[in-house]
């Protein structure tokens, strides 16, 4: 009995923990609509374009701190991102970028496109990120 009794003590007090954290979430989705500063991201179809060289995305301001990326592109094929700004302001923001930042260039590189999945945990991060790569890639195919 006593054993069953902590047992569900020590889930309880967990669950407590776990939902008294915030997850970072989008205001704009959050909210259910965009801000009229916040344009929708929009997509170039790979292959549209031969553009090649690098270009350099806005610096998109987050809760956390401003991202900014630049693409290279060969023949309209995204062949690197290079992240330019992430948010660094303390440990927690500099162990979120150091996870999130490769994984959203492996799906960028993948994906050839601004549309790429963003990383649990990181979604602010994830939002500069696609924000700031899809207006260099706006620029590529200006």
């Amino acid at each position: 009995m006593r054993r069953a009794l902590l047992a569900t003590s020590g889930a309880s007090a967990l669950v407590v923990t776990l939902l008294a954290l915030k997850p970072h979430q989008l205001p704009a989705l959050q909210a259910g609509s965009r801000s009229p500063s916040t344009p929708a991201p929009t997509s170039t179809p790979s292959g549209t374009s031969t553009s090649t060289g690098t270009f350099t995305g806005d610096t998109v301001q987050t809760r956390y701190g401003p991202v900014q990326v630049a693409v290279t592109l060969a023949k309209g094929r995204i062949t690197a991102v290079k992240v330019l700004q992430a948010p660094d302001q303390n440990g927690r923001d500099q162990q979120i970028a150091a996870y999130a930042l490769p994984r959203l260039t492996q799906e960028a590189l993948g994906a050839q496109s601004a549309h790429i999945d963003a990383v649990s945990g990181a979604s602010y991060t994830s939002q500069g990120y696609t924000r700031s790569l899809q207006s260099a890639l706006d620029q590529a195919h200006a």
